[in-house]
């Protein structure tokens, strides 16, 4: 019988494809036993096969060289029901490399992680349309053209509530771009578009926005809401110098 280690090499692997094809039927075709061929030296170099995943899961997984990068996909598929093809399209879209440094050293030594681990840096926005996103309100439409992808980019549990969430304050109203609540995390999530490098007045802005949903939308079960800038370029320092932990910001990327 056909044994796919290291020595057999790919002239071999046709004779052996003609030999079982033969006498077991079909299903074992060159690609196939090539793709027997690196299962076996994947689980040999990386000792990671799992019984909850499909053939076609680890088919897709066979492309990748680093263990931890591989042990994130695994977790992720099984955690959340992927299908092979939202793996795929997951590896595809680079999202372990577009993880935070810090969270990788989380995943990689089993330590505790919170909201803000999982928001990719950049997410990325599908512009069907091919709008000119130099305004805030293009790239609002862009994420409300897809807001399965758009929750998808920002991690795991979040729920969409509304744009344009009104608010009134005194005799004035003022509108937050995007409000959602993330169940895992049991809070708000208040999300502000900048077409524009972040800057400190944003800050203000959307800790203003996250004092009136904690003092007049959340529930006293519930935890304390959240604020996500999503602008087009990072200052690193603006979020350095920020008073308030709960305050994160990402980057967008079209396609």
């Amino acid at each position: 019988m056909f044994h796919a280690g290291k020595h057999y090499g790919e002239g071999i692997i046709k004779e052996y494809s003609i030999k079982l094809t033969r006498e077991l039927g079909k299903g074992y075709t060159e690609t196939n036993l090539r793709y027997m061929k690196q299962f076996y030296l994947f689980e040999e170099k990386y000792h990671a096969v799992r019984d909850n995943l499909s053939w076609t899961h680890y088919r897709t997984l066979l492309s990748l060289k680093d263990s931890n990068e591989i042990n994130y996909y695994i977790d992720i598929s099984i955690k959340y029901n992927l299908s092979y093809r939202q793996l795929k399209e997951k590896i595809k879209l680079n999202e372990y490399e577009r993880l935070d440094g810090d969270t990788k050293n989380k995943l990689i030594n089993n330590k505790e992680t919170n909201i803000s681990d999982f928001i990719k840096k950049p997410i990325i926005l599908n512009n069907k349309n091919k709008y000119d996103i130099n305004k805030e309100y293009a790239l609002k439409r862009v994420i409300l053209e897809d807001i399965p992808n758009f929750l998808e980019q920002l991690g795991h549990g979040f729920s969409f509530i509304r744009d344009e969430y009104k608010i009134k304050v005194g005799d004035n109203y003022n509108y937050i771009d995007l409000l959602l609540f993330n169940y895992i995390y049991n809070c708000f999530v208040v999300i502000e578009l900048k077409v524009t490098k972040l800057k400190k007045e944003h800050i203000g802005q959307i800790k203003f926005y996250m004092n009136y949903i904690d003092e007049n939308v959340r529930k006293i079960n519930q935890e304390k809401t959240i604020g996500i800038i999503i602008c087009k370029e990072n200052d690193e320092y603006v979020i350095k110098y920020s008073s308030d932990s709960r305050i994160y910001e990402t980057t967008y990327m079209v396609n």
